[in-house]
């Protein structure tokens, strides 16, 4: 519908300008009719709101503000033209600037054409999902990307079951975004957790997001680099020490938040006032205090995508209190411990923790060929060393089709890396698989199994 809205405000521009040099308009008329024109095109946005995919969210948003200010002016040049003496508007004149209207229009409709109208899948659970959000200071680490001496600070986004009975108790899962994600990446898979009882926390890694808040208010966006050295690592031109140096440090970073928001939820969970260093919005404070009243801190589940999966990874192997780690198509950097002669050093002792791991296609195949070939790849000595661990993947999947993205943004997500998989059904598939596993582990509800490939083509 975005692309029938952009052909009809074109139609417009080139219906007025056609008039308007066919009866060689002078100045006076030509103001007049582009107002006419302008609030045309505003009725025309406003009537197909009614139509499927037309909204007045961010996608459009753009747009509407564009057309009001375009009347605004219109009518302001109106007026100041009224009483002058009338003189023709030259033909040139007037393509142009219906050509610089059409742009203008096309610029601001871009983000209906890059993000879609996704607003999640259907969830399976019969708790309806309640959201909270609030920011946690960590007074005992500097923020390393700045160097004004203030605090690490680590935003969480709480997604809860909202009609739970009182006294209800629900397993903890915390979730970790990829390399330049967002806490929203797999809104999708907390709604399915939250609405089948589960407490889920969106961890957010300040300046390895694409961007976030602080406390101030300010946009924090992904560090330079952090953007540099990631993409220098994907170029493929970094020696192994490299690599094992960075990703050593990247590692610290997200384990380092992922235990102070376990930590400190533990401490807060079932407080009536949240501690001094957890920064939220007033009325955010009662959906806090409610949703960590119900968090049952004796189960505990950790999951991410990409470097979240590995900070996941990471998290079962050095905390007691994990019971079930999912890893959303991460290679599990934190496993590596250094480098000689070229080959990763790899931990080679049991993993305790149960461990789900999902793969895209190519990261599967590329797994096989380094069992074949003797490479040692964390992902395969984890799997062979785990007591209790499950590896799937599935056919035609990117990185990208083990989050939300797709849905979302699908340019951007092909961009990044997607499959020929149906990206609905690839989600819904892993939110039932992930749903599955933390039952089978945190409630104890059933025995879990997987098979190694899950075709849904």
């Amino acid at each position: 519908m975005n692309t029938i809205l952009l052909i009809l405000l074109c139609v417009f521009e080139a219906a007025f300008a056609f008039t308007a040099i066919s009866r060689h308009a002078d100045k006076k008329g030509w103001q007049t009719g582009r107002l006419i024109c302008n609030a045309g095109q505003l009725g025309l946005f406003l009537i197909m709101l009614i139509a499927p995919g037309i909204d007045m969210s961010f996608r459009f948003m753009g747009l509407f503000i564009l057309l009001m200010l375009r009347i605004i002016i219109a009518f302001i040049g109106m007026l100041i033209i009224r009483n002058k003496e009338e003189k023709p508007k030259h033909p040139t004149a007037m393509i142009i600037s219906a050509l610089l209207s059409v742009l203008l229009i096309s610029v601001s409709l871009i983000p209906s054409f890059v993000i879609s109208d996704y607003s999640g899948l259907p969830v399976s659970g019969a708790y309806d999902v309640a959201e909270a959000n609030a920011i946690l200071i960590d007074d005992n680490r500097i923020e390393e990307f700045e160097s004004d001496g203030s605090k690490r600070e680590v935003p969480v986004y709480f997604y809860y079951p909202a009609n739970a009975a009182e006294g209800e108790k629900f397993p903890l899962v915390i979730f970790s975004h990829g390399a330049f994600g967002y806490y929203q990446s797999n809104y999708s898979t907390y709604a399915e957790l939250a609405s089948n009882g589960y407490v889920v926390i969106s961890t957010e890694h300040p300046y390895h997001s694409l961007f976030t808040t602080d406390t101030s208010g300010n946009t924090i966006i992904a560090a330079p680099s952090f953007l540099n050295d990631v993409m220098a690592i994907n170029s493929g031109d970094v020696p192994e020490e490299t690599i094992f140096e960075l990703s050593s440090e990247w590692l610290k970073l997200r384990s380092d938040d992922i235990n102070f928001v376990i930590d400190s939820v533990k401490s807060a969970a079932g407080e009536n006032a949240l501690p001094e260093y957890w920064y939220a919005e007033t009325e955010q404070n009662e959906n806090i205090i409610t949703a960590l009243s119900m968090t049952d801190t004796d189960k505990i589940g950790v999951m991410g995508h990409s470097l979240g999966g590995a900070a996941a990874v990471s998290m079962g192997r050095t905390r007691s209190d994990i019971g079930a780690v999912i890893d959303l198509d991460g290679t599990m950097l934190g496993e590596v411990t250094g480098v000689e002669n070229g080959r990763d050093i790899v931990i080679d002792e049991p993993y305790t923790t149960p461990l789900l791991s999902f793969d895209n296609e190519e990261h599967h195949f590329s797994a096989e060929e380094a069992r074949q070939t003797d490479v040692p790849y964390a992902n395969n000595i984890v799997h062979d060393n785990a007591v209790c661990g499950y590896r799937t993947y599935i056919p035609g999947t990117g990185h990208m089709n083990y989050t939300d993205l797709p849905m979302y943004a699908p340019p951007l997500a092909k961009m990044l890396g997607t499959g020929t998989v149906d990206s609905s059904e690839c989600m819904m598939t892993v939110n039932r698989i992930t749903l599955e596993f933390f039952d089978s582990f945190l409630k104890e509800k059933g025995e879990f199994s997987v098979q190694e490939c899950i075709d849904i083509s």
